[in-house]
């Protein structure tokens, strides 16, 4: 369908990074290329304007002058629920598990091509447009609403509601769990959950998926210590129980 070009062209990037230089060139490849971007350089800012503008993707630096990335990323989280993005010069997996855990939904280490940023730009904003397209064109074949008791799961608004009151989730969290549900009573190995999640290989170390589902857990109800609701598999990946 043609609609799905045109809102790719009025897609609204906020690039929050305080290399100006670094900035300005990733404005200029990505609007080449069909986005419009603004650009913030300091952090102290940019809480308001994610707050005011709400763009359809964030792009964050980690290191930041005013506030860093991981404090914006917890600060924004309750009144923004697009993609945030992550970008980290350091390679310690503690920061990207906390930049997770702050609600950010995919993290990328610097320097990054920006071919690849704009890659996974595109793949995270095509998930969420796509999924109301999806339950539009439903030919009944596949369900846009999971009903588990008290759990409800609908795809086509993308949310969530545990006993009837909705749940906080952020953009990546509701993909994880609407792919879970869906294959509800079925194992599904963190290699089949990365790659149709993120479109990309697992390399066997990212800790996203685990990070995910700890912070899904409380939120649906089921308890993180010994979970009935998404229980972790060993050795295989996690499970979906349809009657927890």
């Amino acid at each position: 369908m043609g609609g799905v070009e045109q809102t790719n062209e009025s897609w609204r990037i906020l690039i929050v990074e305080d290399d100006e230089r670094l900035a300005d060139l990733t404005r200029e490849y990505l609007e080449s290329n069909g986005l419009t971007v603004s650009l913030e350089t300091h952090g102290g800012a940019a809480v308001e304007r994610i707050r005011n503008e709400q763009p359809d993707l964030v792009v964050l630096d980690l290191m930041l002058p005013g506030a860093d990335g991981l404090s914006i990323c917890r600060r924004v989280r309750p009144y923004y629920s697009g993609p945030i993005i992550m970008l980290t010069a350091r390679t310690d997996d503690l920061d990207q598990v906390l930049g997770l855990e702050m609600g950010a939904d995919d993290y990328i280490g610097k320097p990054v091509q920006p071919r690849v940023l704009l890659a996974r730009i595109r793949a995270m904003l095509r998930r969420v447009e796509n999924t109301p397209m999806a339950a539009e064109e439903n030919s009944g074949e596949e369900p846009v609403r999971l009903q588990f008791n008290d759990l409800v799961v609908d795809r086509s608004m993308r949310e969530a509601w545990l006993n009837e009151q909705s749940i906080d989730l952020t953009s990546a969290e509701f993909d994880l769990l609407w792919l879970l549900a869906s294959n509800a009573g079925r194992v599904l190995s963190r290699e089949e959950i990365f790659t149709a999640l993120r479109g990309i290989e697992y390399d066997g170390q990212d800790r996203s998926i685990d990070v995910r589902v700890s912070r899904i857990r409380p939120k649906i109800g089921d308890d993180p210590i010994h979970p009935r609701r998404i229980k972790t598999v060993r050795s295989k990946g996690y499970l979906f129980v349809k009657e927890a």
